[in-house]
This record gives C-alpha cells, sequence and structure tokens, in this order.
C-alpha cells in the first residue's frame, strides 16, 4: 500500500491498481491557434502544465503505471457532436464558435486536423492507450470503464486540460463508478474566469475526490 499527501486528506492507494488518465492534451486546448485560443480563453499556463504532465508521464512509466490519453472531439462533419437538439449542440462552446465562424468548420476538434491532434511534446507508446470521446467525460460512449476493470484499476490519477470541463466530468463520473480520483492540481488547466480552477479543486475535494500535486505524486512513487 502507498500513500499520496492529499487534500482533504492522505489517501492510501495500491500501485498496481492504479492508472494515469491524461486528459485532452491537444491543440484544440493548449496551443497558440488551437480551439481555446482562437475563442478566446487563455492558454498562456498551458507550456507548464504541458511539462509537468510529461513529468506524471514520467513517473507512471518508471512504476510501470497504465496511462491512458483522452481526445475530446468528433467527425470532420460534427455528426458525432450529436443532433439539433443535444445539449452537447446548445452548450459546446467549440461548437457554438464554428457556428459563428464556419470558416472553421472542419478544423477546430475534428479527426485528422492538427487542433484534434496531442501537442507534439506528447507522445504516447504503442503499449499504451489512446481513447477518443465525443463529450467531456471520458466515460461517455467509451469503452474506457470496461478496459480499466479488466486490469482491475481502482485509483485515477488525473492530468490535462479543462480542469473545470473534461477532468472535472470525468472525476464525477468515475465517483459514480466506483473509482477513487486524485488530481494532480499543477497538472492541469482551467478554461473560464479567475478562480474557476479553485473552485473546482474544492468541489472535487470535498465531493468526488483528492487533489494532490505533482511533487507529491512523484514522492508517493518513491521519487524525489
Amino acid at each position: 500500500m502507498s500513500e499520496i499527501n492529499a487534500e482533504p486528506e492522505p489517501f492510501d492507494f495500491q500501485l498496481e491498481r492504479s492508472a494515469l488518465i491524461v486528459v485532452d492534451m491537444q491543440n484544440a486546448y493548449a496551443s497558440k491557434g488551437g480551439y481555446l485560443d482562437l475563442a478566446g480563453f487563455d492558454v498562456s499556463g498551458a507550456p507548464s502544465v504541458i511539462d509537468n504532465v510529461l513529468a506524471a508521464i514520467d513517473v507512471a512509466r518508471s512504476n510501470t503505471i497504465p496511462i491512458i490519453y483522452l481526445k475530446n472531439g468528433w467527425d470532420g462533419s460534427y455528426h458525432h457532436a450529436g443532433g439539433p437538439h443535444s445539449p452537447n449542440q446548445r452548450k459546446s462552446n467549440a461548437l457554438k464558435f464554428m457556428r459563428k465562424n464556419p470558416e472553421y468548420f472542419g478544423k477546430l476538434l475534428a479527426k485528422g486536423s492538427w487542433d484534434y491532434e496531442l501537442v507534439d511534446q506528447i507522445k504516447p507508446l504503442d503499449s499504451e492507450i489512446v481513447i477518443e470521446k465525443p463529450r467531456y467525460s471520458g466515460f461517455v460512449n467509451t469503452d474506457i470503464d470496461s478496459i480499466l476493470r479488466s486490469r482491475d484499476i481502482q485509483t485515477l490519477f488525473f492530468v490535462g486540460i479543462a480542469l473545470n470541463v473534461c477532468v472535472e466530468a470525468t472525476v464525477r463520473d468515475a465517483f459514480g463508478r466506483e473509482y477513487n480520483s486524485v488530481v494532480i492540481k499543477d497538472c492541469t488547466m482551467p478554461a473560464g474566469p479567475e478562480g474557476i480552477g479553485e473552485a473546482t479543486l474544492y468541489n472535487i475535494s470535498k465531493f468526488y475526490g483528492w487533489v494532490s500535486s505533482l511533487g507529491d505524486f512523484t514522492r508517493s512513487l518513491g521519487g524525489q
């Protein structure tokens, strides 16, 4: 049994029943010229988050922790984004942005586009799993649950973007499926107004899981 320093209290976990979930580290969310940047969101914090996510990936690999990468988006015609009355069509800022700016149709969060791909620094190994998801949560219309259960995974460590959208949505669904979730806060970045990140971390630590740091994650696995 291992222990990680976390909020609201230290958390005990079994290393052999843990996985690292890397959420949406795509150009759309972490690169200048990607969807978030074009839509007016602040992505200035992305370079440091990328560096920290890479460090977390290295720690996981050195401890043979399975790594699952999530990628958010749809087919080039956005059929998988939902029908005209889908809440995703009404609430997705990316879809609303493209309706207002049709010149980006087929270029943002569309499979096969630069925007959809993981940032260049993050390169999954052949042995690691990449899951494409059509909604905020990694559990919606994907096989991640069966993948985790087939490996007897119980604890999920989360890194990635956007903290208050896709990370939080996946953590909430993980809670409902009886997984323990630990968000590594300095390996995440929110999308939205000032304070939304802190509010999200509070909500997660209070109701859905635990919040820790890259340093504590590294130390809990025997690093410095």
